[in-house]
């Protein structure tokens, strides 16, 4: 009972010093640099993740011509944050070494 009647007093004080040392509102972030160039996307290669791959539909393309069916695939959701070389030793043979070869030389096409 002492412990319950002691958490409760030490949570009673400490909400007024949480409150003063919280800002009453997030900070604003910066405005962007005037001219400053917009930064482009990452180029994706055979290091970026399946799902990364897949929600671009260039990669995507590339993904499907050398794995079929790997976008709809039943346990896309289990592997999809994984790369292709992470996959390889789970995938029972489907991803080889020349299937990363061939994804990577796709992905290196994409402009």
């Amino acid at each position: 009972m002492k412990l319950i009647a002691a958490v409760a007093l030490l949570t009673l004080t400490a909400t007024p010093v949480l409150a003063q040392t919280m800002p009453a509102t997030p900070a604003a972030p910066a405005p962007a640099t005037p001219g400053a160039a917009a930064t482009a996307p990452a180029k994706l290669s055979i290091d970026s993740s399946i799902e990364q791959l897949v929600a671009s539909p260039a990669a995507k393309a590339v993904l499907e011509g050398a794995i079929p069916g790997i976008s709809s695939h039943p346990s896309f959701d289990s592997f999809k944050a994984m790369t292709l070389t992470q996959v390889q030793p789970y995938s029972g043979g489907v991803v080889t070494d020349e299937v990363i070869a061939k994804v990577t030389a796709g992905l290196a096409a994409i402009k």
